[in-house]
């Protein structure tokens, strides 16, 4: 075809006759549509379509990251008047794709030529979540084995306290059907390497997981230094461990293991600068400096190094009260991480909490009430004040959490209590949740600037509590109100 139609636009003039005419008419057709069919094609082996629908949403959007990009290079897909969203993603990067709604969120795989449709409700995010079209099978397997890990990692604490033999026992079986039944899927369906790696990694790196948090659970922290009595063969999986897979480096089952391991490798240094008899302490300087050099020297890969290196750091110097610590952690870590953004973040986030500190006031925060009115803590603080946080997408906290303060309303009327949603999401979803359970909303707030409000106040964790007395000045801070010490302060300030 190529030849004729070169041919007819290499011939010499000659006399248009109506018979050339159609010949030309159809060889420029054919070769339109050829180019036509080749960009197509082209197009289609670099581009995947993703959508779906939401059930109950709780904000009229959701975010899609691409595999490994940066919170401010997400796509914002909003919903229709169906709760439904669609795009195109050409070109497509193959890889893990993370999507987030109302706080709450999950991967999905997407390869060329896939055209992938989901359903969910936000009640049961992960549970209900379902895949049709092409590249469904592929991803409703991946949740299967999501669910099933978080099943074994809800239960962790029950097979922990089984004698280590019959612990390795235990998980070797549950690894073993889990890759056989693996093997079997994929070779059904001839998936892509991609597939297999994500898939593989997701039952090996939980069963690696397993294995570095089981000494911690098991001897518990006053009895860990006797890890060393595991069976000698214990860690032998470590040799096929690999701390680089870029292609993975926001796969949660991944970092989850990364975060286990380092925890676990750094025990023999906490241990060989501690008493005989010394009981483990996870915010020592020594285990935390450890922690850094560790990730430092085995992980090559900046994108996952950098991130380890953040969330240590961040962890440490969030809950450490030891001034002199923090700045030797801050040093070790601005020395070892390659990411300019992240230093400013280590390096705000050190400024803030200095500015926490007991007898400190308390940062004059900006909120919104549930009729949409702005206040600040001064317009709220004229007694000794307990502020807690609670987030939409936590059910069983945010219901326990209300429940246990009602009942301290009543034991200390002297004390006021502020409920802070810590949702950026739109105020109608907050107040739908209060009005669902029927909570008081007198003493109901959301930030008016979730972002910087929740940097100014350090808040890492909705488990976080502040109190204030009548002067805005931090009394202390707890991560538990279901603790006798939280309550034992408490009976203090109501006096």
């Amino acid at each position: 075809m190529h030849k004729q139609v070169l041919f007819l636009f290499t011939m010499q003039p000659a006399p248009v006759t109506p018979l050339f005419m159609r010949i030309y008419t159809i060889s420029l057709l054919l070769l339109t549509t050829l180019f036509s069919c080749k960009k197509d094609a082209n197009e289609a082996n670099r581009s995947a379509y993703f959508g779906g629908e939401i059930i109950n949403p709780t904000n009229d959007y959701v975010l899609l990251f691409s595999p490994n990009s940066q919170a401010e290079n997400s796509d914002t897909l909003f919903l229709n008047a169906e709760n439904r969203f669609f795009t195109k993603l050409n070109p497509l990067k193959s890889g893990l794709y993370t999507f987030i709604h109302g706080g709450q969120y999950q991967m999905v795989l997407l390869e060329p030529r896939d055209s992938v449709m989901l359903r969910l409700n936000t009640i049961d995010f992960d549970e209900s979540l379902v895949f049709t079209g092409e590249g469904a099978r592929k991803n409703n397997f991946l949740i299967k084995i999501f669910l099933e890990n978080e099943a074994d990692q809800a239960n962790f604490i029950n097979f922990s306290q089984m004698e280590p033999e019959r612990f390795e026992n235990y998980i070797d079986s549950s690894r073993t059907e889990r890759l056989s039944g693996l093997s079997e899927f994929s070779t059904k369906r001839k998936l892509s390497p991609l597939f297999d790696r994500v898939a593989e990694t997701s039952v090996n790196y939980s069963y690696y997981s397993a294995k570095e948090m089981y000494p911690f659970a098991y001897y518990g922290y006053k009895n860990l230094k006797d890890y060393k009595n595991l069976p000698s063969g214990f860690y032998d999986y470590r040799k096929d461990i690999d701390y680089n897979i870029g292609s993975l480096g926001d796969f949660f089952i991944y970092n989850r293991f990364l975060y286990s391991h380092f925890n676990n490798m750094a025990l023999e240094e906490f241990y060989a600068n501690a008493p005989e008899d010394a009981i483990f302490n996870k915010n020592s300087v020594v285990y935390n400096l450890e922690k850094l050099k560790l990730m430092n020297e085995r992980i090559s890969n900046d994108t996952i190094k950098n991130k380890l290196l953040k969330n240590t750091a961040r962890d440490f110097i969030s809950m450490c009260a030891d001034t002199t610590a923090v700045k030797e952690v801050l040093a070790s870590y601005l020395l070892k991480t390659t990411n300019a953004d992240d230093k400013v973040y280590i390096e705000r986030l050190s400024k803030a909490i200095s500015t926490l500190k007991p007898g400190k006031i308390i940062p004059d925060v900006e909120l919104v009430n549930y009729n949409n009115e702005d206040h600040k803590f001064s317009d709220l603080i004229t007694q000794p004040t307990v502020i807690y946080f609670w987030s939409s997408n936590l059910k069983i906290h945010y219901k326990n959490s209300h429940y246990k303060i009602r009942d301290l309303k009543k034991k200390y009327p002297n004390i006021n209590f502020i409920a802070i949603n810590i949702n950026d999401n739109d105020k109608k979803y907050w107040r739908r949740t209060l009005d669902e359970f029927k909570f008081p909303v007198d003493s109901e707030y959301q930030f008016k600037d979730p972002f910087n409000a929740k940097q100014t106040l350090v808040l890492n964790t909705v488990y976080k509590i502040i109190l204030v007395d009548k002067d805005m000045r931090i009394v202390d801070t707890y991560y538990n109100m279901f603790h006798s010490k939280f309550e034992d302060k408490l009976k203090e300030l109501n006096e």
